[in-house]
């Protein structure tokens, strides 16, 4: 099975130090451009303009979770319309967890824009700047308690 070569049969030998490529993982805050969020390789060393877009997935998603928990088109209560709120539901379930996994790539410009998509989006959809007051979620909100 070993052929002397230090590497099993049918085994690519191991790329040397200077091949692999060397990303650190954070396990603190820092700042930078220079991350992986989500995706091997997303959005890549040494591009900026794939870093602000990025930025800006995570923003949208953060404002799309803030939607959907508080979203009210539904206005039936039939089995249909409650398969479409369990779906609309495990969307924004989904989406939270995305955007708390980008968050766990530990870049400051990450958790900068997902706090502000959030605040964003509960602005928009959630305060009482631009809620109608008859209007309820058809979700139930996201609470910590």
């Amino acid at each position: 099975m070993n052929n002397g070569g230090g590497h099993m049969e049918g085994m690519a030998p191991p790329a040397p130090a200077t091949q692999r490529r060397r990303m650190m993982m954070h396990m603190t805050f820092f700042w930078g451009k220079d991350t992986e969020i989500l995706f091997d390789g997303w959005p890549g060393r040494d591009h900026l303009g794939m870093y602000l877009l990025a930025l800006a997935v995570i923003f949208s998603v953060a404002v799309a979770v803030e939607w959907f928990s508080h979203c009210s088109v539904l206005k039936e209560k039939r089995p249909a319309a409650g398969l479409l709120q369990t779906l609309m539901y495990s969307l924004r379930i989904g989406l939270a967890y995305l955007v708390m996994l980008a968050i766990m790539s530990f870049n400051g410009g990450v958790f900068v824009v997902a706090v502000a998509g959030h605040a964003v989006g509960f602005f928009f959809f959630g305060s009482r700047a631009f809620r109608k007051q008859t209007a309820d979620s058809d979700l139930p909100p996201v609470n910590c308690c």
